[in-house]
């Protein structure tokens, strides 16, 4: 995946809960927990996007 492809789909992620938070009227609480779910998924795709994540995946423990 290319860097430029990679700032585009953070952007556009970035816009999409922008647009959520928004104009979608919700109850902070959800709006929170929604926001929490959103970066979690971003950080994880970034993670496996950079090859973190798959070179974490081959660490056993016990």
């Amino acid at each position: 995946m290319s860097l430029v492809s990679l700032v585009i789909t953070l952007i556009v992620v970035g816009v999409l809960l922008w647009l959520v938070n928004t104009y979608i009227p919700m109850d902070s609480k959800i709006k929170t927990i929604l926001n929490v779910v959103v970066v979690i998924a971003v950080v994880l795709w970034l993670l496996r996007a950079f090859g973190v994540l798959g070179s974490l995946s081959d660490v056993r423990v016990g």
